[in-house]
């Protein structure tokens, strides 16, 4: 498919959109928000933002294992309690018209999360569907090299 928008050109909204997620990002856990980046990403298949992410998870320490193991983070114990919370208000709100973001998904973040970090884990999951939703619009492409671990 051929690229429709330049995503990477100089634009306000997207510079306020990367504005935003800094200061989500900045009350995380870089390789956290990283897994929520590529779960939301798998979810709504953008090839762009998931080789984007995954690189950022590798940078942050992420195993090859632990990324090819997340879509099926539910049956796997390599994932913490914390990120099992991240990762199903990930799916909720990613998946919202179907799921309206359950209270016992919301009841288990909550027990995980301080008030202030569950806002900035919101926002950062609502800013990657974004930018997903974005890229998958604009056709943006990943890089044809693939990321080094």
């Amino acid at each position: 498919m051929k690229p429709r928008i330049n995503l990477a050109s100089p634009n306000e909204g997207i510079e306020a959109m990367r504005a935003a997620n800094h200061w989500a990002a900045s009350l995380l856990d870089p390789k956290l928000v990283a897994l929520v980046k590529v779960r939301a990403s798998q979810i709504n298949g953008c090839n762009f933002c998931l080789h984007m992410h995954s690189g950022e998870a590798f940078k942050h320490g992420e195993s090859p294992t632990r990324l090819l193991l997340l879509d099926a983070w539910r049956e796997s114990a390599l994932f913490s309690d914390r990120e099992r919370a991240a990762l199903a208000w990930t799916e909720s709100l990613t998946r919202i018209a179907e799921t309206h973001a359950p209270d016992d998904v919301f009841e288990e973040v909550q027990r995980r999360f301080s008030q202030d970090e569950i806002i900035a884990l919101s926002v950062a999951i609502a800013l990657i569907n974004a930018f997903n939703r974005l890229a998958i619009g604009a056709r943006a492409h990943h890089p044809d090299e693939p990321q080094a671990s």
